[in-house]
């Protein structure tokens, strides 16, 4: 084999990325903590990078925002999902404390006076007065 200056003589091949390999945020204002990601604003969520067929919580650093980005296996985009979160506070019920009955439901006490008052309404078929009768 003749000597070429051009061409090296132990010829190695690129080797090609993994293409389900994670990609690292490039913007600096984007930073993971404790496995958070946290972004700013709904803009620097869009410009998240996403790997084919993966979806990422992101948190905004900004406001009481999430999001929700993910691909799909082709790696196209699907709609960023954005959801508002609020800080629950216990109830009267989580704290111990009964609450006060409703309007809407009947104590146990209006119920049967109110299936007493049904069962004196409503009359026996006509064979079980004639059963009666006779047991008289």
């Amino acid at each position: 084999m003749a000597y070429n200056p051009y061409f090296p003589q132990f010829y190695q091949p690129m080797q090609a990325m993994p293409v389900n390999a994670p990609q690292l945020p490039s913007n600096g204002s984007q930073t993971s903590n404790g496995g958070i990601i946290w972004v700013q604003g709904e803009a620097a969520a869009k410009a998240y990078p996403v790997a084919s067929g993966q979806a990422v919580l992101l948190m905004d650093s900004e406001s009481s925002v999430m999001y929700i980005k993910s691909t799909d296996i082709s790696g196209m985009p699907q709609p960023l999902r954005i959801f508002d979160y609020t800080e629950r506070t216990a109830t009267a019920s989580e704290a111990g404390i009964m609450k006060k009955p409703s309007e809407d439901y009947v104590s146990r006490s209006e119920f049967d006076q109110f299936k007493e008052e049904i069962k004196k309404s409503i009359k026996p078929p006509k064979k079980a007065r004639l059963l009666e009768e006779d047991e008289e």
